[in-house]
């Protein structure tokens, strides 16, 4: 099969991923295989290629937001069948009976797998999953529309619910890409008030019209203080600047796997009981609650079409914030 590999990781410019012909993945027990319509390109993805975020091991296969068929299915599966289709996405697999695990909260699984960074992701004709972990999807989004939703879409849910907002709530979102585009969405559905941070002028008027109270850059303060706020930039100087819009009692979750750094700031703009709180992984009841919320609303989703052979490219022109949206890989789509 085709696929791209990350041998070692460099700066997108290099065109670090390299396009191989590959063994077809067999199930293992437990596991089923999926033959692949789409593969959304996230941010973690780059982050990995580039090497801010270190390498589990190498060669790797990234991405993690994966729609396909199942073409596959490994010894003692019962809940999948040749011809279903499935979802693939970060968290690939988690212990089960760790405390954390026992306690709903997988995604801290010190055992935990994650796709595209432990175990060969969906830049490729065909990936091997736990059964278990691979995810229903609902009707209503093809598989194009379907695959951004499984990591920015699902990871943007579990930080407006660790966020604390309540529907009719004051909400900042800092940074305004793929997962914040989702994450207003469900915040509109909910009744919230929305102000959008962003150094982009696209990006502030796209926000007001996906339904934002107010859109300005990073060193605006919205004109209400905010009840909670969700930081999508990797940058710690965002993160100041959120805490600073907070009212009190109020909670910024940090959706980032990796952060430049968190710069110092005075203690009074954390005082009265003022939270920061990151984000880490999602849990498979995260995923499921929101795959089902996003068919009700229902949530839309913006891409932009790439050939598997044109990974490299998908993935500067995301760093390079060149993109009408999200980056889907097809391996069935013609190179540029």
């Amino acid at each position: 099969m085709r696929a791209q590999q990350l041998l070692e990781p460099a700066r997108v410019q290099r065109r670090p991923l390299r396009l191989a012909d590959l063994p077809a993945p067999v199930p293992g027990p437990g596991d089923i295989a999926v033959r692949i319509a789409a593969c959304a390109v996230c941010r973690t993805d780059l982050q990995i290629v580039e090497g801010d975020i270190a390498a589990h091991r190498l060669p790797i296969v990234p991405g993690h937001q994966v729609v396909g068929r199942v073409d596959a299915v490994g010894e003692g599966v019962t809940n999948w069948r040749i011809g279903d289709r499935a979802g693939v996405a970060w968290l690939a697999s988690a212990c089960g009976h760790c405390r954390h695990c026992l306690g709903g909260r997988e995604n801290l699984c010190e055992s935990a797998q994650f796709t595209g960074w432990d175990r060969d992701g969906g830049y490729a004709e065909r990936i091997v999953v736990d059964a278990d972990f691979a995810l229903t999807l609902p009707d209503g989004f093809d598989d194009m529309a379907a695959a951004p939703l499984l990591c920015g879409g699902i990871i943007g849910y579990r930080a407006l619910k660790v966020s604390g907002i309540e529907p009719g709530g004051r909400l900042g979102l800092y940074g305004f890409g793929a997962s914040a585009s989702l994450a207003i969405q469900v915040a509109v559905h909910w009744g919230c008030e929305v102000y959008v941070a962003t150094r982009s002028e696209r990006e502030q008027q796209r926000a007001r019209q996906m339904g934002a109270a107010w859109a300005g850059g990073y060193d605006e303060r919205p004109p209400k203080p905010l009840d909670a706020a969700v930081t999508f930039a990797p940058a710690g100087d965002v993160v100041v600047a959120a805490l600073q819009s907070l009212d009190r009692g109020g909670t910024v979750a940090i959706n980032a796997i990796h952060l430049d750094r968190v710069p110092e700031f005075p203690y009074e703009r954390l005082w009265w009981e003022r939270h920061l709180r990151s984000v880490a992984n999602f849990t498979r009841k995260d995923a499921r609650e929101f795959l089902e919320l996003a068919a009700a609303i229902p949530i839309r989703t913006s891409i932009e079409t790439f050939a598997l052979e044109d990974a490299n490219e998908a993935l500067f022109r995301l760093r390079s914030g060149k993109l009408n949206g999200t980056a889907v890989l097809s391996p069935s789509t013609a190179s540029l």
